[in-house]
């Protein structure tokens, strides 16, 4: 019988371990260095709004995340809003996946496989970066993780009714968190070619799988009426396949230290979990551009779990010469794995890992402003840093604002007409325009924005600006009294 030179006397650990460890990696730089950057930022402003107001918002925008804003609502209604509450979710959610990822290589090939693979989860880059972020995709590995322990349970003969009840709820919940988490269906599906399993699991899996697509189709065919929001996901090209080759050919390279045919193994489970939602999600942006990484996340678990199978690998061969050698494999090559990753740990922590920061332009709103000025936002998407920070603008006008995003049941609010912006910069002394920096502004588009802007040329002189973390603030005086 084949001894497992990591064993644990008491089991709880093997998960525990696992989920404390990733814990403490997301809790360290939590902060960001205080900055919240624009997709986080979506997430602030509406958590703060009613639930009525809420509702409203889905439906004329972002109805895909509806069940995640209404979590966090109740979060920030408990707790007040913060950086903490914000991300805090994330982090006990990839810890819930560590922990998974731990009990199904525990219970398929031992507990250094186990361990190994929880423990490289959360150090994995792209999670690294979600294990900090304010958005649902974390949740949804979280999610995923669950059905996909429930179903290695069920095929290691834990086939009760609840077991797939269970599943089922797992399913749905993820696809309401974010319904291309339903690409974790075909991954499971391989698990059961893959491991030939009985036909009534087969059966009862279908009815679950089944059961949970008809629970998130009326959210699927509502969003689609909402599908200009990802116009911005650029068209497949070839080299963004780049990444999903080389995650499938380390994933490959990692089923084959186990791969058992028609047997339920770490392969069978890993190396589907992995490539079923990459070749899935590159599949359906043949037809529609929605190949962005984030939205598969959840895939990584298969990852972590076919590494973890190459872990236990090297520690069974090293045992072969050492016993005692062998019980030091594993903290050395997380230890290794720590000290390479450090440099990107570390960026990942900072705020240049993000596009821009709203908490820093608000500050520099708030030195910079006086009372009476006017405010423009260009585009308008950048009013975030106000619905933020709304106290860095008080006493400040926003000049463009004809509805606010509570009023108008949107995100950034609904602007008046040219003309009436420009009514409206020509009575202001002194406006500030918080916009993109330079290096990451796009071109203006829209008859609005090109009215502020020549509004601004023609009428303004630019006084002082500065550009902090992605974000430029900039203050015009007028060449003439104002009107």
């Amino acid at each position: 019988m084949k001894v497992d030179p990591v064993a644990l006397r008491r089991p709880f650990l093997i998960w525990l371990i696992p989920a404390v460890w990733t814990v403490a990696f997301g809790l360290w730089g939590l902060s960001r260095q205080d900055s919240v950057w624009r997709d986080e930022a979506a997430t602030w402003q509406v958590a703060q709004r009613s639930t009525e107001e809420i509702a409203r918002m889905l439906e004329h925008v972002d109805v895909v995340h509806s069940l995640y804003y209404l979590f966090m609502h109740g979060l920030f209604e408990c707790f007040g809003p913060s950086t903490t509450v914000l991300r805090l979710p994330s982090v006990l959610a990839i810890a819930v996946g560590a922990a998974c990822v731990s009990l199904i290589g525990h219970r398929l090939a031992g507990t250094c496989v186990g361990l190994g693979g929880g423990l490289v989860f959360g150090m994995l880059p792209a999670v690294q970066f979600y294990l900090q972020e304010g958005r649902p995709y974390a949740l949804v590995a979280a999610g995923v993780g669950i059905s996909t322990l429930l179903l290695v349970s069920v095929l290691q003969g834990c086939d009760r009714k609840r077991s797939w009840v269970a599943y089922g709820c797992a399913v749905l919940i993820c696809g309401y968190l974010n319904w291309l988490a339903l690409l974790i269906l075909p991954a499971h599906l391989g698990t059961l070619v893959w491991a030939r399993a009985a036909r009534q699991v087969r059966e009862r899996w279908a009815a679950a799988s089944a059961a949970a697509v008809l629970g998130v189709l009326p959210l699927i065919l509502f969003s689609m009426g909402q599908s200009g929001q990802v116009s911005w996901v650029p068209p497949l090209t070839w080299h963004m396949l780049i990444g999903p080759a080389v995650l499938l050919t380390i994933g490959g390279l990692g089923s084959l230290v186990d791969q058992r045919a028609g047997r339920l193994s770490v392969a069978a489970v890993g190396l589907p979990l992995l490539a079923a939602p990459q070749i899935g999600l590159i599949g359906l942006s043949l037809f529609k551009p929605l190949f962005v990484d984030r939205y598969i996340l959840f895939s990584l678990l298969g990852l972590a779990l076919l590494i973890g199978s190459v872990i236990g690998w090297v520690v069974r061969e090293v045992a072969h010469g050492s016993w005692n050698a062998s019980r030091w494999v594993l903290p050395i090559m997380i230890a290794v794995a720590v000290i390479s990753l450090l440099p990107q740990s570390l960026a990942k922590r900072s705020p240049a890992s993000r596009v821009d920061d709203v908490l820093a332009a608000a500050e520099q709103t708030r030195r910079l402003k006086q009372d009476g000025d006017g405010v423009l936002f260009i585009p308008a998407a950048r009013r975030d840093t106000m619905l933020v920070s709304p106290d860095a603008f008080t006493d400040m006008q926003d000049l463009a604002l004809a509805e606010t995003p509570e009023e108008s049941g949107t995100l950034k609010g609904v602007e008046a007409s040219p003309s009436q912006i420009r009514a409206a910069m020509l009575t202001h002394r002194r406006i500030l325009l918080v916009t993109d920096a330079t290096e990451v502004a796009r071109p203006t588009k829209g008859e609005r924005d090109r009215t502020k802007i020549e509004v601004l040329k023609a009428y303004f002189t630019l006084v002082s600006e500065e550009q902090v973390r992605g974000r430029r603030v900039a203050l015009y005086e007028s060449l003439e009294p104002p009107l």
